[in-house]
């Protein structure tokens, strides 16, 4: 629990511009992931195919369904 709190403090105790910079780079380097990951994907013969695509949309759909009070 301490140690929590001596990362949170050292964060805090940066100044406020660096904590801008810190989060905007944290942000960048997310956005950067996620707009290269297809590609990387790709180039690494990790695409699915159409079947298991298909599959995965099937498992990964939200099935809603109406109850009457």
């Amino acid at each position: 629990m301490r140690e929590k709190k001596k990362k949170t403090g050292s964060y805090r105790n940066l100044s406020p511009r660096t904590r801008f910079l810190f989060g905007a780079g944290l942000m960048a380097y997310a956005t950067v992931g996620m707009w290269w990951s297809p590609k990387i994907e790709e180039a690494l013969g990790m695409v699915p195919s159409s079947e298991e695509q298909a599959e995965l949309d099937r498992k990964l759909s939200v099935k809603i369904s109406s109850v009457e009070r």
